[in-house]
């Protein structure tokens, strides 16, 4: 699993977005959000990078979490 911090995700609607560009990369994709670290876990066969674009397109500054 491949974990994201977005620190302008903060409420329902924003992980909605986020899944949908997560998902428009990889339809497969699981992503599961934590609202209280502003955080996304993404399980994927995608390349970070595509994932990171992909969030960042949405509207999302991003950063990858070691």
């Amino acid at each position: 699993m491949r974990r994201f911090d977005i620190p302008a995700m903060t409420c329902g609607h924003c992980v909605k977005t986020i899944t949908q560009a997560v998902q428009s990369v990889d339809a497969a994709a699981q992503v599961q959000a934590d609202l209280a670290t502003h955080s996304i876990g993404v399980t994927s066969g995608a390349s970070v990078a595509s994932l990171s674009a992909a969030i960042a397109a949405a509207g999302y500054a991003n950063t990858v979490k070691a």
